[in-house]
C-alpha cells in the first residue's frame, strides 16, 4: 500500500505540475474536436479571428419543459480562409441564416454548429439561429424548476464556466466579450430580469396571457456574466437606495422567509465602501439580487443581476450573527466581482483564480469595514475559509494557484480553498508587504487599464508592481506558480527568564521544496494569573530556511509563542514544544480571541499530523469549551467537535470509548444549550444533536417533536425539526419513518422536500440504501438533481460503516462508467460523497487499487478519489495515534 499510492499519488500531480507551463495554441486553426467542450487552443484560434460581437436574444418562455429562442449574433471575422464554430447545446435546430443565406442542411452535432468558410465573409457578419430546447433542470442554462408548494414555475439562468450555449447560441468564452439585447414574451404574471431594466412591457401581438419584455442593449460582457431570469417572483424594492436602484426576488412561497431590509443594508454599506476603495463607480445602473431554488453554488455574480442559493440564505428561524455574517460576506463578494470579474474579466478559465481570490479577499475586507461585522470578519475568514485551505494545500492534490485548464471541461477542476481562500491570503499578505494604499493604488490603476476588456494574471502583478516600484516576479513564481504550504516555528533558547537566541525556522515537504518570502508577526505570551497575554509583537520579513531575529534578545522567556500574529500569513504554524503545552492547558485564558481561534487549529493540525492523540484533543475541548465566551470561535471549536466525533464513528460505531465520548458532549452541550441564551444556545443545542446517539437523547429528541419537552429559550424552526427526525431516522428510532411522512404532510414546500429525502436515505436498511443507491445511478432519472444530490450527502453517515461496506466495492468498480456517463456536475457531487473511505486498512487499500487502475478518470473525479485515500489514510494513522482503546 504504501509504495503503491505513493507513486500513483506522485503521477497525477507530478503531471498538475509539469503542465504548468502550456500555453495556447495560436498556430492555424484545425478541426474542433467533436465533444461538448471547449478546449483553450480552439477558443484562441476563434477569438484571434472573431471580435465586436453583439447579440440579440428573443426567448419565447412559457412556463412549460421547453423554451424557444432567436439568436441573431453580429461580429467581425478576421478571414473567411477556415470554418468556424459557435456554441449551442442540445438544441433542435429549426432555421440557420448565415448573412443572408438559409442554410438548408445546418452542419450540427448537438454541441456546436459549424459555419461554412462559403458562407462567411472578411468583415462583418450576422448569423441567426432558430431553436427550441429543454429547460434545464441541474442547476446550468435557463433552469426550471415547479415549486411544489403552489405550482409555480421559476426560472434563472446560471452560465459559470461556460453553460450559456444551454440557453442560446453564442461563442461560449470569456475573451469574446459582446453587448446582449434581449427581447422575452413571458407569461402575464411573470418579471423577467436581465443585466439591465426593461425599456418597454406590453401586450404579446396574438397571445392571450402573455407579455412582452424589450430590454436595451448591456454593457459589454463576457458570456459567464450575463443573465436572465423569469417567473412570478415576490419583489421588493428599497426605497432608501439613492444612487442605484436595488431589488430583491424570491419565489412567492419563500417570501415570509426574507428579510429584505438586512440585504438592502449590506448592499447599501459595500456599494459605497467599493465605489470609494477602487475609485470606479459601479457601472451596472441597477443592483438586483435573487434567490433562487435548485442552486449549485452559494451565489453568481451575473452583472446587475446577482443570483444567491436559497439553500444558504433563506431562514425560517431569526437568522442567527453567523448567518447573517455569511450573508454580508457572500453580498460583498459578489460585489467585489461586479468590478473584478465583470468588469475586467480574466482572458481564459486559468485566470478563473484571479477572480475569485480577489473577491474572498476584497469581500472580507468590505465585511470587515463597512458593516456590523468590524470585529470578526477576518476571524471568520480563518477559521471558515484559510483553515480549509491549510488542508487542501496539504492534500495530495494541490495545486498551484495558477494553473493550466485545457479546456472547458476542466474550468471547475480546481474550485477549492486554493483557489479561494490561499489566493486570498497571498493577496492578504501581498497588501502587507507593499503597504495598504500602494495595493489599493495598484488595484485602481489596473481597473482603469482593463475595464472592459480580458486581462491575464501579468497584467494584475504588472499594475501592483507598477504602484509598489518594485519588481514582483519571484514573489508571483513562489506564491503563484508553486503549490504547498511551508510550515514555520519559533526556534529559541532562554538563560536566566531571557531569551539569549532566536530564529525562525521555515520547512517545505520534499515533493514542493519552494522556501518563500513573507512578513508575519511574532507574538510572545506570558501568564499572568488567569490571563496568557501578549507581552511583545515584533514584525519580521522572514524568507529561506532560518532567519535570525536578534530583536528579541534579552526579551522575558516567554510561556508561547505565536509566529503568526494576527494572521498576516499564509503558513502553517508550528507550536514549539513549550507553546504546545501552554496552548493545551490554557488556550481559554488568551484574551485575543483571533489568537485563540489559530491556537485551536494549530492543536487540530497536529491531530490531523497524528502528533497530538484525538482523545487528547476532546479531552482539551471538554475543559475549555464551556468557558468560550467568543461566538465565531466557539462555532469553530463545535465543529471540531463534531468532525471528532464522525471519526470515532467511523473508526468504531458501537465503541465504548465512542459511545462514552458522545454521552460526555451530549452531557456538556445539553448542560450548555439550558444555560446559554439566543445564537449561544443554538450553537450548544446544534453539538448536542451531533452527538446525540443515547437511548435517553433519542427520547429526549422524540419529546420536544412532540412538544412534551421543552428547551427554554429555544424555538424549534421547520430546519430544525427536519434534521431531528433525520437524527431519529438514523438510529431507526421507533416511529421515525411515520414521521417523516406526517412531516411531510405539514411541509410542502420544496425544502421540505429536501429534507425529507436526507431524512429518508440516512435509515439504516440495506434495502433503503439500494432503493437510493439505484435512483442515483440512474443517469436517466426523472427526479430533481436537487434530490439526488441530497440523497447522495446523505446516504452514509459515519456511523453506518457496515452499510457503507455493502455496496463499497461495486461503487468504485462503476466509477469510471459513471464518470463518462453522467457529466461534471453530477460527478462533483458523487465523487465527494460516493466514494467510500471506511478508516480501515482494507479500506486505504481498496482505494489505492482503485486509483492505480483507473488513471483515465476525468480529473475532477480522480482527484476526488486521490483526496478521498489520502483523507482514509490520515483516519488510520489518527486511530493508531489514540492513547486509548476504542473497544
Amino acid at each position: 500500500m504504501k509504495s503503491l499510492v505513493p507513486h500513483a499519488i506522485a503521477l497525477a500531480v507530478s503531471a498538475l505540475v509539469a503542465t504548468s507551463g502550456i500555453a495556447a495554441d495560436h498556430s492555424a486553426p484545425s478541426a474542433r474536436a467533436e465533444n461538448p467542450y471547449l478546449s483553450q487552443a480552439d477558443a484562441a484560434a476563434r477569438s484571434a479571428r472573431v471580435s465586436n460581437v453583439a447579440y440579440v436574444l428573443d426567448f419565447t418562455l412559457t412556463g412549460k419543459e421547453n423554451f424557444s429562442n432567436t439568436t441573431t449574433v453580429t461580429f467581425d471575422l478576421k478571414d473567411n480562409a477556415q470554418p468556424l464554430t459557435i456554441d449551442l447545446n442540445k438544441a433542435t435546430v429549426k432555421r440557420l441564416v448565415v448573412n443572408g443565406k438559409t442554410v438548408a442542411a445546418p452542419q450540427y452535432n448537438n454541441w456546436f454548429i459549424t459555419l461554412a468558410a462559403a458562407d462567411l465573409q472578411a468583415g462583418r457578419n450576422t448569423v441567426t439561429v432558430d431553436f427550441e430546447r429543454p429547460h434545464s433542470t441541474n442547476g446550468e442554462g435557463l433552469h426550471r424548476m415547479v415549486d411544489p408548494a403552489d405550482g409555480r414555475v421559476y426560472t434563472y439562468s446560471h452560465f459559470e464556466p461556460a453553460a450559456a450555449h444551454q440557453m442560446f447560441a453564442l461563442f461560449d468564452q470569456p475573451d469574446l466579450k459582446a453587448t446582449y439585447q434581449v427581447n422575452v414574451t413571458a407569461p402575464a404574471d411573470w418579471t423577467v430580469v436581465s443585466t439591465a431594466r426593461e425599456t418597454k412591457v406590453e401586450d404579446a401581438a396574438g397571445q392571450a396571457g402573455m407579455k412582452r419584455w424589450t430590454f436595451p442593449a448591456s454593457k459589454i460582457l463576457s458570456p459567464y456574466n450575463f443573465s436572465l431570469h423569469a417567473g412570478p417572483y415576490k419583489v421588493w424594492e428599497d426605497a432608501k437606495s439613492a444612487k442605484y436602484p436595488m431589488r430583491l426576488f424570491s419565489r412567492q412561497s419563500v417570501a415570509d422567509q426574507v428579510d429584505p431590509a438586512m440585504w438592502f443594508e449590506y448592499t447599501r454599506q459595500g456599494l459605497a465602501w467599493f465605489d470609494e476603495y477602487f475609485g470606479i463607480p459601479y457601472q451596472y445602473a441597477k443592483y438586483d439580487q435573487l434567490i433562487v431554488p435548485d442552486f449549485l453554488y452559494g451565489a453568481m455574480e451575473n452583472a446587475g443581476a446577482v443570483t444567491f442559493a436559497e439553500h444558504s440564505f433563506l431562514y425560517k428561524n431569526k437568522p442567527t450573527g453567523a448567518q447573517k455574517h455569511d450573508l454580508a460576506s457572500v453580498i460583498m463578494h459578489e460585489m467585489a466581482h461586479q468590478w473584478f470579474g465583470d468588469l475586467v474579466t480574466m482572458q481564459w478559465w486559468n485566470g478563473l483564480w484571479l477572480n475569485e481570490s480577489f473577491a474572498s479577499f476584497m469581500g472580507t475586507l468590505a465585511t470587515a469595514e463597512a458593516t456590523e461585522f468590524k470585529d470578526s470578519a477576518w476571524q471568520y475568514f480563518y477559521a471558515q475559509g484559510k483553515s480549509a485551505a491549510y488542508v487542501m494545500d496539504q492534500r495530495v492534490t494541490t495545486h498551484a494557484i495558477e494553473t493550466p485548464v485545457p479546456s472547458t471541461a476542466n474550468a471547475f477542476d480546481n474550485i477549492d480553498a486554493i483557489t479561494y481562500s490561499k489566493g486570498a491570503s497571498t493577496l492578504k499578505q501581498l497588501r502587507h508587504l507593499l503597504g495598504e494604499e500602494t495595493f489599493r493604488q495598484g488595484v485602481h490603476n489596473y481597473l482603469v487599464k482593463y475595464q472592459w476588456k480580458n486581462a491575464k494574471l501579468d497584467d494584475f502583478i504588472g499594475s501592483l508592481a507598477g504602484a509598489a516600484g518594485r519588481d514582483l516576479g519571484q514573489w508571483t513564481q513562489d506564491w503563484l506558480y508553486q503549490p504547498g504550504v511551508n510550515t514555520i516555528a519559533a526556534n529559541y533558547s532562554c538563560k536566566g527568564g531571557k531569551i539569549d537566541a532566536f530564529s525562525l525556522k521555515q520547512t517545505a515537504v520534499a515533493q514542493f521544496p519552494t522556501l518563500r518570502e513573507q512578513r508575519v508577526q511574532l507574538a510572545l505570551m506570558q501568564k499572568k494569573g488567569k490571563q496568557l497575554n501578549v507581552a511583545k509583537v515584533l514584525p519580521v520579513t522572514y524568507k529561506g530556511a532560518v532567519t535570525e531575529v536578534p530583536e528579541l534578545k534579552g526579551a522575558a522567556c516567554p510561556d508561547l509563542v505565536y509566529p503568526n500574529y494576527q494572521d498576516w500569513g499564509f503558513v502553517k504554524a508550528k507550536l514549539d514544544a513549550r507553546s504546545f503545552g501552554t496552548a493545551r492547558k490554557d488556550v481559554s485564558k488568551v484574551e485575543d480571541k483571533l489568537l485563540r481561534t489559530m491556537l485551536w487549529h494549530s492543536m487540530w493540525d497536529n491531530v490531523r499530523d497524528g502528533e497530538l492523540a484525538l482523545n487528547e484533543f476532546i479531552d482539551t475541548v471538554l475543559i475549555n469549551a464551556p468557558l468560550e465566551k467568543d461566538y465565531v470561535l466557539l462555532g469553530d471549536v463545535l465543529g471540531k467537535t463534531g468532525q471528532a466525533i464522525r471519526y470515532l464513528r467511523t473508526m468504531a460505531p458501537d465503541g465504548a470509548y465512542t459511545n462514552g465520548v458522545a454521552a460526555r458532549i451530549e452531557k456538556m452541550a445539553w448542560a450548555q444549550a439550558k444555560a446559554a441564551k439566543g445564537d449561544f444556545q443554538r450553537r450548544w443545542f446544534g453539538t448536542w444533536l451531533g452527538a446525540a446517539g443515547s437511548k435517553e437523547s433519542l427520547a429526549r429528541i422524540a419529546a420536544m417533536l412532540d412538544g412534551r419537552e421543552k428547551l427554554e429559550g429555544l424555538t424549534l424552526g421547520q430546519d430544525l425539526r427536519w434534521q431531528m427526525i433525520a437524527i431519529l431516522n438514523n438510529k431507526a428510532y421507533p416511529g421515525a419513518e411515520e414521521r417523516i411522512v406526517a412531516e411531510q404532510a405539514r411541509d410542502k414546500s420544496d425544502s421540505g422536500e429536501l429534507a425529507a429525502v436526507a431524512a429518508q436515505a440516512a435509515r439504516p436498511d440495506a434495502k433503503v440504501k439500494q432503493e437510493w443507491l439505484a435512483k442515483i445511478n440512474d443517469t436517466q432519472t426523472k427526479l430533481p438533481f436537487s434530490r439526488i444530490r441530497t440523497a447522495m450527502h446523505a446516504l452514509y453517515p459515519s456511523s453506518q460503516v457496515a452499510l457503507n461496506e455493502q455496496s463499497a466495492s461495486a461503487r468504485l468498480a462503476q466509477l469510471p462508467l459513471l464518470d463518462k456517463s453522467a457529466g461534471p456536475v453530477f460527478m462533483r457531487d458523487y465523487a465527494g460523497a460516493m466514494i467510500p473511505a471506511t478508516c480501515t486498512p482494507a479500506s486505504v487499500q481498496r482505494l489505492a487499487d482503485a486509483a492505480a487502475a483507473n488513471p483515465g478518470l476525468s480529473a475532477g473525479t480522480r482527484r476526488s478519489l486521490l483526496v478521498a485515500h489520502q483523507e482514509d489514510q490520515r483516519c488510520v494513522a489518527m486511530r493508531q495515534a489514540l492513547t486509548v482503546k476504542l473497544d
